[in-house]
């Protein structure tokens, strides 16, 4: 019986649920910890070790306990409706962190819920893609179902990645008043110094500054105790900023103001010093600006800090019941058409019977290694636009680059994959894809090296490395779902369950290997985010020279090369790899599939 269009919506939405939660934390749990609580880089990234460690453990368990389970709802939907109910419930805990909550303290909560995050996500993703052989028949419809489901997933990290940052904001706005702790000071000064720089276009520091000593300034800064615990630095990426300078709204430039200094070179006492304002004006204006006499400023400035604590718990909240509504609906509508009553291997047999099958661990190594090439990108991308294209506007940025990345990956799943399949079979789209992807990573490395600032021309690289990402989450899928075939010809079971939890396992895998590689980068060419390099007294007036002698960088130039080659020449090798290995070993052809089917059924026969 053919699948219905009520059973293809269903499963469809529980991939966009499972990849909304999925894509949440992969991309904002490092953020939330660290620069929201400040737990240290090196804290957070000892606990993503100890995680992918566990679930090369737990992931393949989890694979046999499915196979095991048998009731009236059958093997998959009982444990997927209890991972998704109990991973939402640990996906808000994630992002609810107590406030009071600091040190080691911290350090463990974080530790404990991530790693319960991973095992109730297994716990869902197993079986939601091990129903696939379960309740499809192969070929077309199989390949169908599974060119939805990846293109459904698609959909739901997209959504995440284009409205998280300004849903987050609007919860923070909404709820934080009536949860946060907030303090407010004022500092007024007649020895403050204030800097008029002038930026270009893309809103990068041109090299002109002008300087008003002895300067007039009242200002009233609004946020939690910690803003007040050390130096001050405050700036448009953490607090709003309202107010009047030369009379003219100060919401129309980039403001920095900072105040205090360590007191000796170990940096363990801050002293108060005279504060520091930067103000950032377009060349336009620039001139208008350097001719005044003197600076009378009258600024508020409302951190941002607990808005953003309070809105990833309700942003978190929405993401987590949308994700139980839609598994729901899954469950409800979508049943096993067909089980096979074989005998359940145990992890011995197991891991025996993945190394038996030649096919799925040559499909496994693949997406390991596809995965692995496009995680480190991603992980790398956020200090290109930060260091490397900088500007103050290097969010906007980063913003407008994932929603067109993310919009590409869509529009590759859903319309270019089913426009190449009527022309190529999925063998050659998957080189077609690599091909693509190495082409796309060899753009951005000239362009990156030709020291390119406007984000747009990134676009074109963009297009075909996410165009390759989204056909190739489809293709190695279909891959891996025809590896149970195969595996059951020549081990005389089907272990769906055992190879589709690999490949849970293996992406986890890749954005491990994609995190380690990308911190030894940071590590090697000393490129630190704010959290961990912050703005000092000190440090923003010798930034300040940096501009005056034209030297706008904000790391050195050697960091930025570095940042660069890692970036692009790192996915390239990694997928000549994939693409070597893939070629060699795998040999499931539509003709070796249509063998297979027919061998099986004589053997039912």
């Amino acid at each position: 019986m053919r699948l219905t269009l009520k059973e293809k919506v269903a499963y469809g939405l529980g991939a966009v649920g499972k990849d909304m939660v999925y894509m949440l934390s992969a991309s904002y749990v490092l953020y939330y910890y660290q620069d929201i609580l400040g737990v240290s880089a090196i804290a957070m990234g000892i606990i993503l070790m100890i995680a992918r460690v566990f679930d090369a453990f737990n992931d393949p368990l989890m694979g046999v306990i499915v196979a095991k389970t048998k009731t009236k709802w059958g093997k998959f939907r009982p444990w997927l409706m209890i991972g998704t109910v109990t991973n939402a419930v640990i996906l808000i805990v994630m992002f609810a962190a107590p406030p009071s909550l600091d040190g080691g303290g911290l350090i463990a909560y974080a530790a404990v819920i991530y790693i319960l995050w991973g095992i109730t996500y297994t716990m869902m993703d197993i079986p939601y893609w091990s129903m696939i052989p379960a309740f499809t028949e192969g070929g077309k419809e199989r390949e169908g179902l599974t060119t939805l489901a990846r293109s459904a997933a698609g959909v739901g990290s997209a959504v995440i990645s284009i409205l998280t940052v300004m849903c987050v904001a609007a919860l923070g706005n909404a709820f934080s008043k009536g949860e946060a702790k907030m303090v407010t000071r004022e500092f007024s000064s007649s020895e403050a110094t204030v800097f008029i720089m002038e930026r270009d276009a893309d809103n990068n520091p041109t090299g002109e500054v002008f300087e008003f000593p002895g300067c007039t300034l009242n200002v009233t800064i609004t946020g939690t105790e910690k803003i007040f615990d050390g130096i001050i630095d405050v700036n448009d990426s953490n607090a709003d900023i309202s107010g009047m300078i030369f009379g003219r709204d100060i919401s129309n430039y980039g403001v920095e103001y900072v105040m205090g200094d360590y007191a000796d070179e170990e940096q363990t006492e801050v002293v108060e010093t005279a504060p520091v304002l930067v103000i950032g004006v377009p060349s336009g204006e620039f001139m208008d600006f350097a001719a005044m006499s003197s600076v009378n400023a009258d600024l508020t400035m409302n951190s941002t800090l607990e808005v953003e604590r309070v809105g990833f718990k309700y942003f978190s909240i929405i993401i987590g019941v949308l994700f139980v509504v839609f598994i729901t609906i899954t469950c409800i509508f979508v049943k096993e058409k067909s089980t096979v009553d074989l005998k359940t291997p145990s992890v011995k047999q197991m891991f025996k019977a993945l190394l038996q099958n030649d096919q799925a661990m040559t499909i496994v190594i693949t997406i390991v290694l596809v995965n692995s090439a496009t995680y480190i990108t991603s992980n790398l991308l956020i200090y290109f636009f930060k260091y490397d294209l900088a500007g103050s506007n290097w969010t906007g940025n980063y913003t407008l680059f994932n929603m067109f990345s993310g919009g590409i990956q869509i529009i590759a799943m859903m319309l270019f994959f089913p426009l190449l399949r009527k022309a190529f079979n999925t063998l050659k789209i998957f080189y077609i894809c690599v091909f693509a992807a190495i082409g796309g990573y060899v753009i951005l490395l000239f362009m990156a090296l030709a020291g390119l600032k406007s984000v747009y021309p990134f676009f074109v690289p963009g297009f075909f490395i996410m165009s390759a990402v989204g056909m190739l989450n489809v293709v190695v899928t279909i891959f891996l779902a025809n590896t149970v075939d195969y595996g059951h010809l020549k081990n005389n079971r089907r272990d769906e369950s055992v190879i589709f939890s690999m490949q849970t396992f293996v992406v986890k895998l890749a954005s491990g290997i994609a995190a380690l590689v990308a911190s030894i980068c940071l590590s090697i060419f000393n490129i630190k985010e704010s959290s961990e390099a912050a703005v000092t007294y000190s440090s923003m007036l010798e930034q300040i020279d940096n501009y005056r002698n034209h030297v706008v960088d904000t790391i050195s130039s050697g960091s930025i090369v570095g940042l660069r080659l890692v970036m692009t020449l790192a996915p390239i090798i990694v997928l000549v790899v994939a693409l070597l290995i893939f070629k060699s070993k795998y040999i499931l052809t539509d003709k070796k599939l249509v063998e297979i089917a027919k061998e099986l059924k004589s053997r039912e026969a």
